[in-house]
């Protein structure tokens, strides 16, 4: 057994840049002597690469004592990956806890209905009567008079805030570093949090306001997660490693959906005002421990073991190796150090200037953005109406509501996840380009929850069927984190929170242009046709985007991004 012990991770980043680093460390030599000398070298450094990829040599040798400091408990990537989830849970349970509480909040008799001239197919059939006459889901009539262009604003009104500061976000993290923009991200939504049901009963517009500052402050934290990522996480990870992160977005939905509809129908706290003052609680909880745990990137870190800080950098250095325009390796470029590890880091001023021109015009952009956009307005018609879909038409109480809203976010989360392996995997093993890779399960991610949102037109007021075509065909969006979500690191690791926070903020319009349209569809009309427009429109933008995204899309770095010549130390060398 080798005194230096490597793990299958470190080979398979290796051995997946191999052909670029070979490249790159063959220098041409000016003597003959020294040619003899340099194919001697490469003949060296063949056998050496390949007897490391048969896993006879390590990538990594780790000091006894780094190992020692790293044998036990999780790594440190690995706390950051957990805290990053357990952040999208907290936020994303303040951001949908409203379309489970508006249920409760708003008086649906006293909103009148144009329903009286439908035909009886157009509506289901209203639950039996329980023997002795009683509604079978009974639930207490809400405080507001809100009709559906009105909850439709103050469902929106969370994403008007939320796109404004989605490209400040990403820049932010790129110029003082993700830890501070995510945190105080979340510490901002969960204040506004607290303070919604206070805001609800003072004013309508007040409840607007509040709102959009909440959006303002979650609109930070994807694209500041983004660019952590790219600091974080080794190429060959990132697929898996963005689904969990991610994810959290899911977990948080599982749970604060049933939770809240269960809170709404209590008398604690006042019944729905519960549901914004037990999340906002536990946003500012979060806060506390990650500030304490997490750091902007590995070199910050100052319990990181040694091993786990030099296999991170040396895998980001070889996927630049792929990217850059290679130089000299000798030639030390201003700016340019040698971190205390060894490795050559490149000191970019913060103040680089973003090539907005480029950005705004980069076609492979565009495709990412527009694909975004339709699994945006499949999502959020999802997420903010389908508990009105479940209440009108259905006719669910608020709890047996909530509960099979959260259930498709559950499936999408392990799909997510299974794909996001499989994608590593497949990529790890050189079946498939990283382009392919991302249109494959982009598709994957677009197309099957656009039929299952047709389904669910066929399928009428069967609830058993709606809930499969959710949950079952439904649960492949979360292919999309194998999709486009990693695309904007490959077209540009130096700004990939400013390009998310792009993307993000146009898919995340449809957060309130979703709901303001599908108000205007249904306009007092609770009918199946009405919804089956609502339906149609958003499984065909879905699709239409992804198509879009399957012409124009690349994994390659686009020559605006890429770097002067990164400095190689001879440690990386041997």
């Amino acid at each position: 057994m080798p005194p230096h012990k490597w793990t299958d991770e470190s080979r398979d980043a290796s051995c997946y840049y191999e052909d670029a680093a070979a490249s790159r460390f063959r220098r041409p030599s000016s003597s003959s002597n020294s040619s003899a000398t340099a194919d001697r070298s490469d003949d060296e450094a063949d056998d050496e690469r390949e007897a490391f990829c048969s896993g006879e040599r390590p990538l990594i040798r780790s000091s006894a004592a780094g190992e020692e400091n790293h044998g036990c408990g999780p790594k440190t990537r690995h706390i950051f990956g957990l805290m990053g989830f357990l952040g999208f849970a907290v936020v994303y349970a303040m951001r949908v806890n409203l379309s489970v509480a508006i249920v409760a909040m708003v008086n649906q008799t006293a909103i009148p209905h144009s329903n009286s001239s439908v035909i009886d197919t157009d509506t289901c059939p209203l639950p039996e009567p329980n023997h002795n006459g009683s509604d079978p889901n009974p639930q207490r009539e809400g405080e507001f008079v809100w009709d559906e262009a009105t909850q439709g604003l103050v469902l929106g009104s969370f994403f008007y805030g939320y796109v404004l500061t989605q490209v400040p976000g990403g820049r932010m993290a790129e110029l003082y570093g993700g830890k501070k923009i995510y945190g105080y991200g979340v510490l901002v939504t969960a204040i506004f949090t607290l303070i919604t049901p206070l805001a609800a009963h003072w004013d309508l517009p007040l409840l607007v306001l509040v709102r959009i500052l909440e959006g303002m402050g979650e609109g930070v934290t994807y694209p500041a997660m983004h660019a952590m990522l790219a600091h974080w996480i080794p190429p060959l990870e990132r697929n898996k490693f963005a689904a969990i992160v991610y994810a959290g977005s899911n977990i948080g939905t599982v749970i604060s959906m049933p939770l809240a509809g269960w809170l709404c129908s209590l008398d604690f706290l006042g019944g729905w005002p519960s549901a914004f003052y037990i999340f906002g609680l536990l946003g500012i909880l979060w806060f506390i421990a990650w500030m304490y745990l997490v750091y902007d990137r590995p070199s910050d870190h100052p319990r990181i073991a040694t091993s786990e800080r030099e296999y991170i950098e040396r895998s980001l250095l070889a996927q630049r190796l792929i990217n850059q325009e290679l130089g000299d390796p000798e030639e030390e470029e201003e700016g340019e150090g040698e971190g205390e590890d060894g490795v050559g880091v490149r000191r970019r001023p913060s103040d680089d200037p973003i090539p907005w021109t480029s950005l705004l015009t980069s076609v492979p952009l565009w495709a990412i953005l527009l694909t975004q956009c339709g699994q945006g307005w499949a999502f959020y018609t999802q997420l903010t109406e389908l508990p009105t879909y479940m209440s009108n038409i259905l006719h669910f109480d608020i709890q047996s509501n909530a509960l099979l809203n959260a259930v498709p976010y559950l499936t999408s989360w392990f799909v997510g996840i299974a794909c996001s392996a499989l994608a590593d995997w497949m990529l790890a093993k050189r079946y498939i380009s990283l382009l392919n890779s991302y249109k494959l399960w982009n598709t994957v991610a677009s197309v099957v929850p656009s039929l299952g949102l047709i389904g669910i037109i066929y399928v009428g007021c069967d609830w058993v069927w709606v809930t499969f075509m959710l949950a079952g065909v439904g649960s492949f969006g979360g292919a999309v984190y194998a999709g486009n979500q990693m695309n904007h690191i490959a077209l540009s690791p130096r700004y990939a929170g400013t390009m998310y926070g792009i993307t993000n903020s146009a898919a995340n319009i449809c957060g309130f242009l979703a709901p303001y349209v599908i108000g205007l569809i249904i306009n007092h009309r609770e009918t199946l046709t009405q919804w089956h427009l609502v339906f149609w429109l958003a499984a065909g933008l879905n699709i239409a985007g992804n198509f879009i995204y399957l012409i124009f899309a690349s994994a390659e770095e686009q020559s605006w991004s890429k770097a002067p010549p990164t400095r190689i130390s001879p440690s990386l060398r041997a």
